[in-house]
């Protein structure tokens, strides 16, 4: 007996659970808008007049049809794509997969991209999203066109921007200080000058008179007393001296602990350094192995290529660690109070885990700074 199975039965709540669900794409009619459960169901419903009607409309401007259909899978995509992960980089199949999960969602074959790198390519050319790919497929990142947003995030570079001329007049100041001090303190030191004889006929004798050199002994130690007694201001001048230079060690120690706080992140990559990668996941070939970095992602990640081959990585910060040149070779300070700048390694001390580095760029340059730990700076290439 043919017809619809009758409610409540068991075939009648299987044929509910099976309409609720998702059903294959290659039986479903995006004109009709109509999902089939099997092939000879769609077979029918090609054969339907209804069908037949919009295969009309669809003749007469298909180009009108293609385009809408495009649009609201573009309009839909970039609208989960926003809502769910910002401006997040994250895999684009994995979106998708949350579009499609949509029952009611419009699906790709009716829109003018045939397959989802297609339509990845083409959110890139029309800069929607940032994409790049890797090992592991297409990779897409929101580009927030909101006029708040990006007033927002000009007023943050804006900020970052102040902030960092600021810091970098401060440098100029305390290191002019510090140049001031040091000359001042070495115009007040004493000159001593060569001694030379005045005649060289002079004759030395040697006195062994007891007596005497105990009496001369008495004279020089009340003359010592005399010359504390009545030039007081020596020390004073001293005491003036050593309290600037104990001022400016202050000053500089207080603008190293801003520039600390300031510039110590959890982040610490950046191009043109060397890395050893310390990862297994990728296999013995690559354990141990020498990289350049060549471009840095979303701070924590980066492509690199290796320094012995031509092989091209994408690499997360966890993966890889610095690398501590001999003395005498050039090194980027990547995390830390003086992170950015670029100096010569100048001594490595094992035992400690730490090294001296000479600054050699910038209002800082000729600086030594002393107990730099391994992980804040890394070989250049």
């Amino acid at each position: 007996m043919g017809g619809k199975a009758e409610k409540g039965t068991p075939k009648y709540i299987a044929n509910k659970i099976k309409a609720k669900g998702l059903q294959k794409l290659r039986w479903y009619c995006q004109m009709c808008q109509k999902q089939c459960r099997d092939e000879n169901g769609f077979k029918c419903h090609t054969m339907s007049e209804s069908h037949q009607r919009q295969l009309l409309l669809f003749a007469d401007n298909a180009s009108k049809y293609i385009d809408e259909f495009s649009k609201e899978f573009a309009d839909g995509y970039l609208e989960l794509l926003r809502r769910q992960f910002g401006t997040k980089r994250v895999n684009a199949n994995n979106v998708y997969q949350d579009y499609i999960s949509n029952r009611e969602h419009l699906h790709m074959n009716a829109t003018q991209w045939e397959t989802l790198t297609d339509f990845v390519k083409w959110l890139g050319r029309e800069g929607k999203c940032v994409v790049d790919e890797t090992e592991k497929g297409w990779f897409v990142a929101y580009i927030d066109r909101d006029p708040a947003a990006i007033a927002a995030q000009e007023a943050r570079a804006k900020k970052e921007k102040m902030d960092k001329d600021d810091q970098e007049r401060m440098l100029e100041f305390i290191q002019k200080q510090v140049e001031r001090g040091r000359k001042e303190r070495e115009d007040e030191e004493p000159k001593y000058t060569e001694f030379k004889r005045e005649s060289s006929q002079e004759r030395l004798t040697l006195n062994l008179n007891l007596k005497r050199k105990t009496q001369e002994k008495h004279e020089l130690a009340k003359s010592a007393l005399h010359t504390i007694k009545v030039k007081p201001e020596a020390s004073s001048k001293k005491q003036k001296s050593d309290s600037r230079s104990n001022a400016l060690d202050e000053i500089m120690e207080m603008t190293e602990r801003q520039r600390e706080k300031a510039n110590r992140k959890d982040y610490w990559l950046a191009e043109g350094i060397i890395v050893k990668i310390i990862t297994k996941t990728l296999g013995d070939k690559f354990y141990k192995r020498k990289a350049v970095v060549e471009r840095v992602i979303d701070k924590y990640g980066a492509h690199v290529k290796l320094t012995d081959d031509n092989v091209k990585l994408k690499l997360d910060q966890n993966h890889v660690e610095t690398v501590i040149p001999s003395p005498g070779r050039v090194v980027r300070f990547v995390n830390g109070a003086y992170r950015g700048l670029v100096g010569t390694l100048q001594h490595v001390d094992t035992d400690n885990f730490c090294c001296q580095v000479e600054v050699t760029e910038g209002p800082l340059k000729g600086r030594l700074v002393k107990n730099v730990q391994y992980e804040d700076i890394s070989k250049l290439a």
